[in-house]
């Protein structure tokens, strides 16, 4: 395959994680997705690549987009620090645990979208949330979950943390 798509939600309130992971060989689409996200910043948003701590970055290589526009001050700690960690971590253990193929320590790079809230107050909890939904996200693409029949059932009840519809 060429690339792997996957999505985790951990946590509830301001605290909570969302990813969305795309990931693959570097000699791929999403190669020239990665590069041009980390060349590619916008008001608010900075990609960065995502590190174990300064000078160690993730093998695979993560760039780390905000979802949520920067907001000076705490919300931009919870980004880069707690949530940025987490990230890290989560992909990080996926490599050493074998979720990943070894060749991808080398050969692949991952795209990793996520969302801070800027409410976020709990760095502890902010970081936990994070590397649990990267992991989750990097094992639902690693398997290509969910399966058609489990959005079959999921489309019964669509809803999210922000909006559930009383009715279709």
């Amino acid at each position: 395959m060429q690339m792997y798509i996957g999505e985790s939600f951990v946590g509830s309130g301001a605290n909570a994680a969302h990813i969305n992971i795309v990931m693959g060989p570097r000699d791929g689409p999403v190669g020239g997705a990665w590069a041009s996200a980390l060349a590619s910043p916008s008001a608010g948003h900075l990609p960065f690549l995502a590190v174990l701590k300064p000078g160690f970055p993730t093998k695979p290589p993560v760039v780390f987009i905000n979802k949520a526009a920067l907001v000076p001050g705490n919300h931009e700690t919870m980004t880069w620090g707690p949530a940025q960690a987490g990230v890290a971590k989560g992909v990080h253990e996926c490599m050493r645990d074998g979720v990943l193929p070894a060749q991808a320590a080398d050969e692949w790079c991952v795209i990793a979208a996520v969302w801070v809230n800027p409410a976020a107050d709990d760095a502890e909890e902010v970081y936990r949330n994070n590397y649990e939904s990267t992991r989750g996200a990097i094992v639902a693409a690693m398997r290509n979950t969910p399966a058609l029949a489990d959005l079959e059932v999921a489309a019964q009840s669509i809803g999210n943390p922000f909006f559930t519809p009383k009715q279709v």
